[in-house]
C-alpha cells in the first residue's frame, strides 16, 4: 500500500541482482556430467536505490546502457521482482516495456487486442466500447484481422501504443519504445502523451534521447551503475549527466600522443614547436566532446626555438572523411601575437554549432612566409554532442511559419 495518497509511485530500498552463467549445459546430460558448466557470477544491477513519483508527474530514467534503469522500469511493472525493499503502485498500470510483448504471433491483430487489453484490466465490455479508437489510432484498420506475425516492427508498435494508451491508465511507463516507427507516428505518439499528461496521468519514460526529457518531463532521475546519482528538475539533471557522459567520453577517446601519430600528418621545421594542444569546454576543462552550443577554446603549449622568426598560430576542424568544416588563425582575425621563449596561446570560439558527430582538430604553428614550423593535421579527433535531428553538419536556429495568400488575410478573421 502506497504511504502517501499523492504519490503515484513508491520505491524503497530496492535491490536487483542477476545470476550471469559463465557456460551453462542445456541438456540433462550436459548438466549431470559437467556440473562446472554452472558457475556463475551474481552482478547486482540495481543498489538499494529509493524514490517516489507524485500523481500527474511525468519522470524520465536516465543514464547508460546497462545501469539498471530499464531493470527499474520492468520491476514497476512487476515483470521482475526486487531482491529486497518493496514497489508499491497506486492506480491502474499500463506500460509499453518490450515491442509487442504478450502478442500472439498466430493471431490477429484485433484478436491482440483484446489479448493485450484484458492483461492491462479490461473487461470484454470496455475493450469492445473501446476497439474503434485503438484501431483508428493504430492506422491498421487494413491490417487489422491479418496475423501480427505478417505486421512489421513498425506496425507491432503502433498497435501496442495504441492499446497501452486506450486503457484508462493512471500510470504509463515506456522505456524507449517511441524509436521505432516513423516520424509522422512517432509525432502522433507524443501528441498523445502530451494529452494524457495534460489530463493528470504519471508517465515514466526510460529514453537516450535528453532534448525529449527537457522538453517533456518534469524531472529526470538519473542512475550511474545501480545507484541513483541524481534525482532533480529534468534540465538541470540531464545537464549534468551530459557533463559526465562528456568526461566519459574524453577517457574513451583519449588523445594519440604526437610520437604515435603518423609522420605524413605532422611536419615542419621546428623553429617553433607544440608542446601539447587542449581543447577546453565552456567551462574551460580539457576534454575530447562539446556541446554543440556552448563556447569553447583552444590551448596550444608552444616552445619557439627561433626567435629571429614571426610566427602564425593557426587551427582547423575537419569531418573523418576530410571535409574542411572551418580554420582560422590569428593572422586572419588580425590579432598579432607577442611571443614568449615557452608559453601558451588561447583560441576563444563562439558554439560550433555542428550537428552531432566525430571531428578532427588540426593545429599548426608557420612562419609569416606560410612555411610551416610544426604542423599537425590530424592533431586528435573529438566528439560533437547535439540531439537535433537535423541532416549535414551545420545546426542553426529556424522557424517555420504558416502564411496566408495574398488576399486570404481577412477570410479567417
Amino acid at each position: 500500500m502506497v504511504k502517501d495518497k499523492q504519490n503515484a509511485v513508491e520505491v524503497n530500498n530496492v535491490t536487483k541482482s542477476f545470476k550471469v552463467f559463465l557456460d551453462k549445459g542445456k541438456t540433462l546430460k550436459e548438466l549431470a556430467l559437467f556440473s562446472r558448466r554452472r558457475r556463475y557470477e551474481n552482478r547486482v544491477v540495481l543498489k538499494n536505490i529509493s524514490f517516489s513519483i507524485k500523481k500527474g508527474e511525468t519522470v524520465a530514467l536516465i543514464g547508460h546502457n546497462g545501469c539498471g534503469k530499464s531493470t527499474t522500469l520492468k520491476m514497476l511493472t512487476k515483470i521482475m521482482y526486487p531482491d529486497s525493499g518493496t514497489i508499491e503502485m497506486n492506480g491502474r498500470v499500463s506500460s509499453l516495456i518490450e515491442l509487442g510483448a504478450g502478442f500472439h504471433p498466430d493471431m490477429s491483430g484485433r484478436e491482440n487486442i483484446y489479448i493485450n487489453a484484458s492483461i492491462f484490466g479490461l473487461t470484454r465490455k470496455e475493450i469492445d466500447a473501446r476497439m474503434g479508437d485503438i484501431i483508428r489510432f493504430s492506422e491498421l484498420e487494413d491490417f487489422i484481422d491479418n496475423p501480427v506475425r505478417t505486421y512489421s516492427s513498425g506496425m507491432y508498435m503502433r498497435l501496442a501504443f495504441a492499446v497501452a494508451i486506450n486503457v484508462d491508465a493512471d500510470i504509463l511507463l515506456i522505456d524507449e519504445i517511441l524509436a521505432v516507427g516513423d516520424a509522422n507516428f512517432q509525432a502522433k505518439c507524443f501528441e498523445k502523451m502530451r494529452e494524457l499528461k495534460g489530463s493528470g496521468v504519471t508517465i515514466v519514460i526510460v529514453t537516450h534521447d535528453s532534448n525529449t526529457v527537457k522538453s517533456f518531463c518534469d524531472r529526470a532521475i538519473w542512475i550511474n551503475d545501480g545507484s541513483i546519482v541524481e534525482d532533480g528538475p529534468a534540465v538541470e539533471t540531464v545537464d549534468k549527466y551530459l557533463a559526465y557522459m562528456n568526461e566519459t567520453l574524453m577517457n574513451a577517446l583519449g588523445n594519440t600522443s604526437p610520437a604515435d601519430r603518423d609522420a605524413s600528418s605532422h611536419y615542419g621545421n621546428k623553429k617553433a614547436e607544440i608542446i601539447s594542444c587542449d581543447l577546453l569546454n565552456s567551462e574551460k576543462q580539457a576534454v575530447n566532446a562539446l556541446r554543440s552550443d556552448e563556447k569553447y577554446y583552444l590551448r596550444i603549449h608552444y616552445k619557439v626555438n627561433d626567435p629571429s622568426a614571426t610566427f602564425i598560430f593557426g587551427m582547423g576542424i575537419y569531418t573523418l572523411d576530410q571535409f574542411w568544416v572551418f580554420g582560422t588563425n590569428n593572422l586572419i582575425t588580425g590579432k598579432p601575437l607577442s611571443l614568449f621563449d615557452e608559453g601558451i596561446v588561447e583560441f576563444e570560439s563562439e558554439p560550433l554549432n555542428l550537428l552531432q558527430g566525430h571531428y578532427i582538430l588540426q593545429c599548426s604553428i608557420v612562419e609569416d612566409n606560410q612555411t610551416p614550423c610544426d604542423f599537425y593535421s590530424d592533431y586528435c579527433h573529438f566528439l560533437v554532442v547535439n540531439n537535433v535531428k537535423e541532416a549535414g553538419i551545420i545546426h542553426y536556429e529556424t522557424n517555420w511559419k504558416s502564411l496566408p495568400m495574398k488576399g486570404e488575410e481577412t477570410a479567417h478573421e
